[in-house]
């Protein structure tokens, strides 16, 4: 059996990125909004309530907690463009999942957020220019990033998540 927790695997920080690399991550960021629309299509109230795995976040938690990851990721991106070496706030993103809004909105919502949200950020990341990419910012949790292992990580990021609820679909026969 696959892990739960990492259907895709853990992620892993590179260095830095190579430009097709960066270009293939960009197309992952880009593609996730389609990608969870598409893991969640058709199904219903029960299933969207549904632990992707035992003790883990239900399909609903999921699909709202990764326009409030990606929506804090794009805004670090543009700190990190502007300042020197930002220093990020991280967020309790475990509280956030537990909130009200996450119960009560509809899944459309967040996903309707997710691709206004991924066409700013695909196009901010396409304006980019390849040195943009090492510029730094401070995560007090994770240690100063550059922002080519950040692009990686929300790239990971969101395939992570489109398989916590594929992998779901496909161990609970939800076709």
């Amino acid at each position: 059996m696959s892990d739960l927790q990492y259907p895709i695997g853990k992620f892993h920080r590179p260095a830095s990125l190579s430009p097709d690399e960066r270009r293939t991550a960009i197309a992952a960021i880009a593609a996730t909004p389609r990608n969870l629309r598409d893991a969640v299509r058709g199904l219903g109230d029960a299933q969207l309530d549904t632990p992707y795995r035992p003790g883990g976040w239900s399909v609903r938690q999921v699909v709202h907690h990764v326009p409030d990851s990606h929506s804090n990721a794009y805004t670090r991106f543009k700190l990190a463009l502007t300042e020197d070496v930002p220093t990020i706030k991280p967020y309790d993103e475990k509280g956030w999942a537990k909130l009200d809004d996450t119960r009560t909105t509809p899944i459309e919502t967040s996903l309707v957020m997710m691709d206004a949200l991924h066409d700013r950020w695909v196009r901010l990341l396409e304006s980019m220019a390849q040195e943009d990419f090492a510029r730094k910012l401070n995560h007090p949790e994770n240690g100063v990033m550059n922002l080519d292992q950040l692009l990686a990580l929300y790239a990971w990021h969101g395939d992570h998540h489109v398989a916590h609820i594929t992998t779901l679909r496909s161990r609970n026969g939800w076709a």
